[in-house]
């Protein structure tokens, strides 16, 4: 089969589409030909390489990924050929609570063999069923982010209807999906963004204020949007550059929940204004089974969708990446193998 691969960490130019061999299935993974899969973040760290993870080269990325069940192992009762099936690609022990607090858990495409390729073979707890209308790029591109910020919101942070929520970059892949389901729980919503196509897009999507942090302070912003109260929730997935004006923007007992750091991982903090204001700062990865099942069901019906920048085959997948990280556009890049286009 034909698949994206580096066999080095390094910059875009070790990204190479080619040759790879077929995927072969043990008794509880499902084959499945791949239609339309994602970039998110996750898959840049991957290819630059992240301490502690020692990959298997080559490596295929790709977190994200949908596509038609080709052939199943013996042990497999969930799906049949034919099925349209995407990828949750958190893999964690099911018979824990929560399979995201497992010791061993861990995402595909990130530690193990991902879904940029013709055909993978995916375990049948990582696949969730697709109603067959629903567009491939739709089923390609939701499932990373949209679970990442239902966990975030819902789960995690336990939003209220009424409360107030602050989303960083907004139109990005964590952040409209935030930006959405925040709006869908009933909060007052303010967002950022760094062009006015992207605050369009935000108010356009559930968000009742937006800044430009280009022009403005946002922590000021939103202490004079809020007559000096600040937020009930930060939704922050940037990091360094960002995370002293997040703790500025919450009020007394906030919450701050974060999933990442894209900007930059290990920032300097206000410890004085946490214990002050008695803030809560809130870890968050992945998904539960459960809560999968509950947004994707809101994905599939239209209520969430994600916001698509781009469609490019496989084999340029390293101008993929390029788009990602010089922050071109905004939402989700999706990659089809060139055999679909």
């Amino acid at each position: 089969m034909q698949a994206v691969q580096f066999a080095e960490h390094g910059d875009t130019d070790v990204i190479e589409y080619g040759e790879y061999p077929d995927p072969e299935i043990d008794r509880d993974e499902v084959l499945v030909d791949i239609k339309a899969a994602a970039l998110n973040h996750l898959d840049i760290w991957t290819r630059r390489g992240m301490p502690g993870i020692d990959l298997e080269m080559p490596h295929i990325p790709g977190s994200d990924g949908a596509g038609v069940v080709e052939d199943v192992g013996e042990d497999v009762t969930r799906f049949e050929e034919g099925d349209h099936v995407a990828l949750s690609a958190g893999v964690g022990d099911l018979r824990m609570d929560d399979p995201t607090l497992d010791p061993r858990f861990h995402i595909i495409g990130e530690h193990v063999t991902g879904v940029h390729s013709e055909y993978a073979a995916i375990p049948e707890d990582n696949l969730i069923p697709v109603p067959d209308h629903v567009d491939w790029a739709v089923a390609g591109s939701s499932s990373l982010v949209f679970q990442t910020a239902w966990r975030m919101l819902i789960e995690r942070a336990d939003l209220e209807a009424g409360e107030d929520v602050l989303v960083l970059g907004a139109s990005g892949g964590v952040g409209h999906a935030a930006l959405q389901i925040a709006d869908y729980a009933g909060a007052e919503v303010y967002a950022t963004g760094s062009t006015e196509e992207k605050l369009d897009y935000a108010e356009e999507h559930g968000a009742d204020h937006v800044c430009n942090y280009e022009e403005e302070d946002f922590a000021d912003w939103v202490l004079s949007e809020t007559g000096g109260r600040g937020v009930d929730v930060v939704v922050e997935h940037v990091g360094a550059p960002t995370w002293q004006n997040s703790l500025k923007s919450l009020t007394k007992g906030g919450r701050l929940v974060t999933c990442g750091g894209t900007g930059g991982g290990n920032p300097e903090t206000d410890i004085p204004r946490i214990f002050w204001n008695q803030l809560q700062i809130i870890g968050s990865t992945m998904a539960t089974p459960d809560q999968v099942d509950d947004v994707m069901e809101l994905v599939w019906d239209g209520t969430f969708e994600p916001a698509i920048r781009e469609e490019l085959p496989m084999s340029e997948t390293a101008r993929a990446h390029e788009i990602i990280e010089n922050r071109e556009g905004f939402g989700k890049v999706v990659v089809r193998p060139d055999s679909e286009r």
